[in-house]
């Protein structure tokens, strides 16, 4: 026989969902695992029309059992009045997120990343229309990261990113303690441009917040 205590507030919050923080029932089901500044983010949570987003790399041909709960949070955070944004990684599936891999990555086709942008893209709507009743925000970050140059890369992104900051990210750290595998520039170099598409949908989106896996932290406080 299974048991369950559950908090008179939460009781109340299922009757009445709207007037209960998303943060604090993300919180009470185990999903917050770390957070930058949990008072800000509550605080930035207790109104609706906060926007937040989460990343997804187009690097297979479909969205995994790992993404249900992103997925589930965005569509949480949708129905307790904010705006959640779902991001394509056109730009950054091209390049290849080092965290969680002990060797570095093929790199993918042009091609190959568009083609399994379009069916993650079918894959989203479908999943969010079904929990929501409405149509997801999506978007890619190939759009403003195609026509950026290196020069501007390096001067207008880089400069805000020390190499002793970046080496102590644990997706790098265990690739560069591994000799026979090391790290590419490249691979090294993905941290800011995840970086980049955060503070790009601050400017554009008003977007504050960013969700992801444990894995992705490194990245997320990159973008901070």
């Amino acid at each position: 026989m299974i048991y369950a205590v559950v908090d008179e507030r939460f009781k109340l919050a299922w009757r009445n969902e709207e007037q209960m923080n998303i943060y604090d029932e993300l919180k009470w089901r185990g999903l917050v695992n770390q957070v930058s500044d949990e008072e800000k983010v509550r605080e930035y949570l207790s109104k609706p029309g906060a926007s937040m987003y989460c990343g997804f790399d187009p690097t297979a041909e479909s969205l995994h059992v790992g993404n249900l709960v992103p997925l589930l949070c965005l569509a949480r955070m949708k129905r307790a009045g904010h705006n959640p944004i779902f991001l394509m990684g056109g730009a950054t599936g091209l390049i290849g997120d080092p965290s969680g891999k002990d060797k570095e990555r093929e790199l993918n086709r042009r091609e190959d990343i568009d083609a399994r942008a379009e069916k993650i893209k079918a894959q989203v709507r479908r999943f969010f229309e079904r929990n929501t009743g409405d149509r997801p925000e999506i978007t890619n970050n190939y759009v403003w990261t195609k026509d950026l140059t290196a020069i501007e890369l390096l001067r207008d992104v880089g400069k805000y990113f020390t190499v002793n900051w970046m080496l102590q990210k644990e997706s790098v750290k265990g690739r560069i303690d591994r000799e026979d595998v090391g790290i590419s520039y490249t691979e090294f170099s993905y941290m800011i441009l995840q970086g980049h598409d955060y503070y790009h949908l601050f400017k554009t989106k008003g977007c504050r917040l960013q969700i992801g896996g444990g894995d992705q932290w490194g990245n997320i406080t990159a973008g901070c």
